[in-house]
């Protein structure tokens, strides 16, 4: 297979997948080291953005996905007769915040900074895929740690948690949730 295939059978992965592929698994399916995967990936986002069209190639940590411009998600939306998105309470971008700066991170601890139960939030942030369960603490009660997803990266329009701007020493809740306004307008969950 040659280059020109190899670029076409990424293509078609990324598109037929619908959510991120890694370039680990890309790499084992067309039998090429993943330095070139993420070569030859790295020419096809190129390639959509210069063509300004409504198809991109997110970088999403390790991974990849193929979505639609935002600029023609109005199009998006009213063709697939989807709501509009709904922004993120404040309360919601505050535990988002909190989570991203602090991963993994208790449900306790999240309530400690905020002063106020979290338990609905987070609910909320783990049905839009915002944030996930992490796993389980070493700690007494084995509490459940959260942080964030592959579709936060995505939403919020970053390749890795690097992206987010720097916090000062001792952040309040009030700059760990404009720090996350500052990234991006979140997409949200149709």
């Amino acid at each position: 297979m040659g280059i020109r295939e190899h670029r076409g059978a990424i293509e078609a992965i990324l598109f037929s997948s619908g959510e991120p592929v890694s370039a680990e698994r890309i790499s084992a399916v067309i039998e090429v080291d993943v330095k070139t995967v993420h070569k030859l990936i790295a020419q096809l986002i190129d390639e959509y953005e210069s063509r300004d069209g409504g198809v991109l190639i997110l970088k999403l940590g390790t991974s990849y996905q193929m979505v639609s411009n935002k600029e023609y998600g109005s199009f998006v939306r009213t063709a697939l007769d989807m709501r509009r998105n709904v922004p993120l309470s404040q309360a919601a971008l505050e535990v988002l915040a909190i989570v991203a700066y602090n991963q993994p991170i208790t449900k306790s601890f999240m309530e400690q900074i905020r002063g106020v139960d979290c338990s609905g939030v987070v609910s909320t942030l783990c049905e839009k895929e915002l944030i996930e369960e992490a796993g389980r603490m070493d700690l007494p009660g084995r509490p459940i740690s959260y942080k964030t997803t592959a579709n936060f990266l995505r939403c919020f329009g970053i390749s890795s948690l690097d992206m987010l701007p720097a916090l000062p020493q001792k952040a309040t809740t009030a700059e760990l949730t404009e720090a996350i306004e500052s990234i991006a307008e979140p997409v949200g969950e149709e």
